[in-house]
C-alpha cells in the first residue's frame, strides 16, 4: 500500500510559479513510477509528468512542455513539480500518482493523492 499527499496549489497570476510536492509513504513507495495528473471541472484527467524509480526517464504532455519540471527525490520519497509561466488554462485540480507499470494514462497508476488546486488568474 502506497499513500499520498499533495501540497503546494494555491492562486496564482499568469505568468507566475508555483512547486507542488508530493509525499509518498509506503513500504515500495519509492520504487514505482510517479506521475502527476491534473483535471479541470467537466473534463478528463490530463497527463502531465512522470518520472520513473530512478529518475532516468522523464516524460510530459505536451501543453506543459518547456514550462514544467518533474523531480523526485528518492531519500525523502518526494515527488515534486515546478510550474513556470503558469496560464490561466493550467487551473485544476493537481493529482499525485504511483503506479508499478505506468505511463501517460490515469488508468496504469494504482495510487492517487487527494489532490491539490492551482488556480492561474488572468
Amino acid at each position: 500500500q502506497v499513500q499520498l499527499v499533495e501540497s503546494g496549489g494555491g492562486l496564482v497570476q499568469a505568468g507566475g510559479s508555483l512547486r507542488l510536492s508530493c509525499a509518498a509513504s509506503g513500504r515500495t513507495s519509492d520504487t514505482y513510477i510517479m506521475g502527476w495528473f491534473r483535471q479541470a471541472p467537466g473534463k478528463e484527467r490530463e497527463f502531465v509528468a512522470l518520472i520513473t524509480s530512478s529518475g532516468a526517464y522523464l516524460d510530459y504532455g505536451d501543453s506543459v512542455k518547456g514550462r514544467f519540471t518533474i523531480s523526485r527525490d528518492r531519500a525523502k520519497n518526494m515527488v515534486y513539480l515546478q510550474m513556470n509561466s503558469l496560464k490561466p488554462e493550467d487551473t485544476a485540480v493537481y493529482y499525485c500518482g504511483a503506479g508499478v507499470v505506468a505511463g501517460t494514462s490515469p488508468n496504469r497508476y494504482d495510487y492517487w493523492g487527494q489532490g491539490t488546486q492551482v488556480t492561474v488568474s488572468s
